[in-house]
């Protein structure tokens, strides 16, 4: 069993596409493309979960939920999340602190972080207080800055409960 305190941190992009609807942090968000992926391609729970399954030593997303696997089409990322929770529960830890950044040019994302913050809180079994999402742009700089897609990055810390 693990001891002590974890640090992880992942990493998730995905580009833009027709006919898909757009999700981050399992919230519906208005916008004219969604995201293209596997899973409902949600960058910013992704992200999360990598942070969490790293901290565990635990691989990543693919390894658990691999895009091959046609279980996983379409899925809701919040629901695989809480398959990434049960682990980390299992393994005697729990969420200290989750910090993610959002990197898009479009959509405007800031009505939308409290909802994003209460949903991954509810998976996690944390407070929302536990939980900080930002959002940033590039500028117009590289894919992001040009509408392409959209990343997101994440960092979890955990403790024995």
């Amino acid at each position: 069993m693990m001891s002590g305190f974890r640090i992880g941190q992942g990493f998730d992009a995905h580009r833009f596409g027709e006919g898909r609807r757009l999700v981050l942090g399992g919230v519906d968000i208005p916008c004219d493309q969604g995201l293209v992926g596997h899973s409902d391609a949600d960058v910013l729970t992704h992200a999360v979960m990598d942070a969490v399954l790293g901290a565990l030593c635990e691989g990543d997303i693919g390894i658990h939920f691999p895009s091959e696997d046609g279980r996983y089409k379409d899925a809701r990322s919040l629901e695989l999340a809480s398959q990434v929770a049960l682990l980390m529960r299992s393994k005697g830890h729990e969420v200290v602190q989750i910090d993610a950044t959002v990197i898009a040019q479009k959509p405007r994302l800031q009505d939308y972080i409290k909802d994003m913050r209460k949903n991954l809180a509810e998976c996690f079994g944390s407070g929302a207080e536990n939980i900080s999402i930002k959002a940033t742009t590039t500028d117009r700089m590289g894919f992001i800055g040009r509408e392409e897609g959209i990343a997101a990055m994440a960092v979890a810390l955990l403790k024995n409960d």
